[in-house]
Order: structure tokens, then sequence, then C-alpha cells
């Protein structure tokens, strides 16, 4: 009975065996996925263990089943403080500050968010620079790996956790938005439930009579929620993200591990003068065009092949001048001993010059 198996979990729980009531949890909700206190207390539990984004799924389908329970927005509030998302916290704990009047943890978490904001006001705004990238390019999403908690209860009995089902999912990206597709055949909307956080995306497939599916990724960048949305299509779920600042994602979920850098502001001018210089290195670097070494100097008219006879190179053009720019004789030597007088074509006349 699930009445038993929740007995057993808070047991666990309070005897700080966090898996294990995690796993008992699982077992009572697949006996009744419609019970809004399992998926609370499965919440605190997987707070415990330090799955957040678990824990926020499950608070959001305790609030989905029961919007007037309180504590499940406290444990999401809970959950996304510890995830950083302080916008998100600050909008729960305030919904369950309102059905519990006078509670002290609503109201020592919420200045927490509102100490947690500040400061991030102060703080620079924090961008990405990447290249740009072909819209559209699609980038596979890692998917998580099933897991099976076995642990003993008394000592003797072993419980393992169900296997959720598994839906493969992608996005690709444009500057404004991330699309995620959800690849879920034949899913009715009523058993899908999508909720946006400021940096967080929490989707839970609740089929009847099958494993609910949970997907609950940390994102690269913060969006706006309230600009977000999503479409249950016959072969998929298009879920469209639209982001907070039009930053190129190199993922979809965050990791530390990510550096992010200033972003550039380029003007259109200064962009067109960089990809024609991308382009010529572009070309230069593949061209099969043989160049060759590089160009020697022009060698000039000398009777020493090692050495430029500079005076003789002179005489030559005066003698080029003096023809006035008409025939020229071949006889070199008759160049050098006289005069050559210029000799124009027929029917015209040699006139100076004045200068």
């Amino acid at each position: 009975m699930a009445s038993d198996l929740e007995t057993r979990a808070k047991e666990a729980f309070i005897d700080d065996h966090f898996e294990l009531a995690v796993d008992l949890y699982s077992q009572a909700i697949a006996m009744e996925p419609a019970n809004a206190e399992l998926f609370a207390d499965r919440a605190q539990a997987n707070l415990k263990l330090n799955n957040f984004t678990e824990a926020v799924a499950d608070a959001n389908k305790a609030i989905e089943l029961d919007p007037s329970m309180a504590k499940a927005y406290l444990r999401k509030g809970n959950a996304c403080i510890k995830l950083e998302e302080y916008q998100t916290a600050k909008a729960a704990l305030e919904v369950g500050a309102s059905l519990a009047p006078g509670n002290a943890r609503f109201t020592n978490l919420i200045k927490e968010c509102d100490e947690r904001l500040a400061e991030e006001n102060v703080e620079l705004p924090k961008q990405s620079l990447e290249k740009p990238s072909t819209d559209g390019a699609i980038s596979p999403a890692s998917e998580s790996t099933d897991k099976t908690v076995e642990t003993t209860q008394d000592s003797k009995a072993v419980v393992s956790s169900a296997k959720p089902r598994k839906y493969r999912h992608e996005f690709y990206q444009k500057p404004e938005e991330a699309v995620v597709t959800i690849f879920a055949k034949g899913v009715p909307h009523s058993s899908v439930s999508v909720d946006f956080g400021e940096q967080i995306l929490s989707v839970t497939i609740d089929v009847p009579g099958e494993d609910a599916y949970t997907f609950v990724p940390r994102l690269f960048g913060k969006i706006i929620p309230a600009k977000c949305k999503y479409e249950v299509l016959s072969t998929k779920i298009e879920i469209r993200l639209a982001k907070a600042e039009a930053i190129q994602w190199t993922s979809l979920e965050f990791s530390k591990d990510i550096t992010v850098l200033q972003k550039i502001n380029v003007s259109t001018g200064s962009l067109v003068y960089l990809q024609m210089c991308l382009g010529l290195i572009d070309f230069f670097s593949s061209s099969t065009l043989n160049l060759g070494p590089i160009a020697q100097r022009p060698s000039y008219p000398s009777s020493n092949p090692g050495k430029k006879d500079w005076d003789s190179l002179e005489a030559q053009v005066k003698k080029e001048v003096e023809s006035n720019g008409t025939v020229l004789s071949t006889n070199w030597k008759e160049v050098g001993s006289k005069k050559v007088e210029g000799s124009p074509p027929e029917g015209m006349e040699v006139k100076k010059w004045e200068y």
C-alpha cells in the first residue's frame, strides 16, 4: 500500500537514510501519482541529497496538484536558492508566505533572496563572446542515465526504484532564443507540465500507467520566463526559451567549467570590413596558385653584369629626349658620335617646345 511506503519513507528520512526515503517515495508515487504530499516530501529528501533540480521538479508537481500547499513553495524556494535562482525562489516564497502568514522561514528566505539579488545588480553583467554560427545548428543535449538505488530495510529487504521512461531531446538556438525539442510521440497535452525559472527548465511527462519522466536542466544562460512557451505536438514537445541576453550558448546546460567572456559590440561597417579581411585570408590560405619567390629588383642595362653603368644609362636617356619622342636610331655607334635629329612622320614637322 502507498500509505505503508509513505510511513517507511518518513522513518528513513528521520534516520537520515535519504536515498532510501527517495526510493520509497518514488514507489508510493507510482501507486498514487496524484498525491501532492508525496511529491512535496520527496522534494525535501532530494534537497538533503543536494539533488536540487529534482527537488524543484517535485515541488512544481506538488504545486500543480495542490496550489494551496505552502510547504511545496518553501521547498521550491530552498532548491532555487541553492541553484542561485533567486528571482524564481523569491516568487515561490512570496506565494508560500501568503499561504502561511507569520511563518519566519519564508520571511528569512525572502530576505536572503533580496540580498543576493542586490549583490547581483552591483556586479557587472556577464556576457559571452562566441564565433557566429549558422542559425539552426543542432547541438544534441546529453541525456541522464537511469540510476537504481539499492538499500536495505532492517538489513533484509532490498528495494529498487522504478526506472523512468526516457525521451531523446535536442536543442538549437538563435541569438534571441533557444529551442528545446523532446521527442515524445503521442503524449497527451494534459500529461505534460512545463515550468520556467530564471535559469532553469522543468519538464514533467506523466502518462497514466507509465513512470513519470522529468527533465530539469539548469540552463547555460538566463531566460525570461514570461516570454517562454511550449507546444505539445503529435511527435514531440517543442519548448521555446526566450534568452535574457542575446549571447551564444555553448551548451544547453550550465557548467562551472565554461568561461564567460565579455561580448564585443561591432558596428555594421566594421563587421563588413572584418568579413572582407577574413575572406582574403581564406582565399590566400586555400589558393593553389604558385606565386613563386619574391620578385627581384629589375636589372638595368649595363656593359658590366656585376656593376651598373649609370653614366651610360644617363647618356642613353638624353639621346632619347633629343629625338623629341619620334624615331630613334638603333645604330648605337652613330648615336654616340653625333647628335641625332628628330625624324617626324611623313606630312608632319618637328617643333621646339618652349619651357
